[in-house]
């Protein structure tokens, strides 16, 4: 079979798109079909290769977000080689780095244009094109935030939520792409401050710079000034002084090399920030082309995606946070009882505007929903055996990839969130 549409031109895929579109409304995402035999879920490494056998070799063109080799795109690499080596070689990837191809807010647009074919998209740039991925971004706020059972968690149940709301779905496939995986994160989001600030009357005031509508809102809920800095000068900006913190996640402080100028942290376990989430998908057109196996194996190694964004990217950027911190004479402190407060009563208002907002077709089930499924996510992490052995201030020195093994948990996640989907 021809390998996809990147063998064609750029103006034939657009020529096609129309057509490709009604072609993709017309089918269910859990009922389409694809040509050749499939293989049955568990299926050996030798069974997969067996099934690729017939197969003409797949090039599909993808990129990930930062430079090869980087922490911050690990999980992404590692994907794309569970992926050809389970395929026996048959499926191969053409990756750009450093999204040389598509910067994050018009990712989706490449997978419709046809310059991707699998991309990590974010919604989050465009909250009004895609309003029910947005109010999956708001209910985020019922996340937990431990280092390592908050990761775990926060990186579960927004996905068990999205793949029961239509509304999600049906935004991607509206976008001619095929949603892989709703929701990863790059952690938990924090306070980064150039002075320690944890209670209310030190962060009044504070010019905060904030990366999306909810966590502005919650900025403000804490008495702070919310601000809007790009990303390149947020470490000048603190280090002069512009702003006084920077909402963001460890992974990116880590990688904005910002720790230095703000290593005063306020990250409370339990009542934290919105999250910044990204998602999995592909050109609806390159999708529909594949066999069925290749659809099947790009699926079912999504575990290796989940299990590679918390351990390799996530944990281990919290680790080198939590040295970089101490380093540079700071701490990671949980909210003063006033500040954490505040936050719960923000957080709770957040959920309330959302019920009625009409970002899904009944609000109130979605933030009940979004409810049970944070809890069910707590009490199934505990229940595989994971714990928090430390906070972030220890985190640093504690860490190693043999100290928490990720494996059971993306065993159950694929089982309990990925499976029902399997093509």
């Amino acid at each position: 079979m021809p390998s996809h549409r990147s063998r064609t031109t750029w103006l034939t895929t657009l020529a096609l798109l129309p057509a490709l579109a009604l072609a993709s409304c017309a089918s269910d995402p859990d009922t389409e079909t694809a040509s050749g035999e499939g293989v049955e879920h568990g299926a050996s490494k030798a069974e997969y290769a067996e099934a690729f056998a017939d197969v003409d070799p797949i090039v599909l063109n993808t990129q990930t977000p930062a430079p090869k080799g980087s922490v911050t795109g690990s999980y992404m690499e590692l994907y794309l080689e569970a992926i050809e080596e389970w395929s026996d070689g048959k499926i191969t990837f053409e990756t750009a780095y450093s999204n040389a191809i598509a910067p994050p807010e018009e990712i989706d647009d490449a997978l419709a244009d046809g310059r991707l074919d699998l991309g990590l998209v974010l919604p989050i740039y465009e909250p009004s094109e895609y309003p029910a991925n947005a109010a999956l971004m708001e209910v985020s706020v019922l996340s937990d935030h431990a280092p390592v059972t908050g990761t775990l968690q926060h990186n579960a149940w927004p996905n068990q939520l999205a793949f029961d709301t239509p509304e999600i779905l049906s935004e991607f496939a509206d976008h001619d792409m095929k949603l892989m995986l709703p929701f990863y994160t790059s952690g938990s989001n924090a306070l980064l401050c150039s002075e320690a600030r944890s209670d209310l009357g030190s962060i009044k005031g504070a010019q905060v710079s904030v990366g999306g509508a909810s966590v502005g809102v919650q900025a403000s809920g804490l008495g702070a000034s919310p601000v809007s800095v790009q990303y390149t000068e947020l470490f000048e900006s603190l280090e002069r002084g512009v702003i006084d913190c920077s909402m963001t996640s460890m992974n990116v402080a880590v990688l904005g090399g910002i720790i230095e100028a703000a290593p005063h942290v306020a990250l409370d376990p339990e009542v934290g920030l919105a999250l910044s989430p990204g998602a999995m998908a592909m050109s609806q057109a390159t999708w529909e082309s594949l066999p069925l196996a290749a659809q099947q194996l790009l699926w079912d190694r999504l575990d290796t995606f989940v299990k590679g964004n918390v351990a390799d990217k996530i944990w281990t950027s919290t680790a080198q946070a939590s040295a970089a911190v101490i380093d540079a004479g700071g701490s990671f402190s949980p909210l003063a009882d006033d500040a954490r407060k505040a936050l719960e009563r923000t957080n709770e208002e957040i959920l309330t505007k959302l019920a009625g907002s009409g970002a899904v077709a009944d609000g109130e089930a979605f933030v009940e929903a979004a409810r049970e499924a944070s809890d069910t996510w707590r009490s199934k992490v505990g229940e595989l055996g994971y714990e928090d052995e430390v906070d972030y201030n220890e985190f640093g020195t504690w860490y190693t990839p043999e100290k928490v093994d990720a494996e059971a948990y993306a065993e159950s996640f694929y089982d309990e969130i990925l499976l029902p989907h399997r093509p």
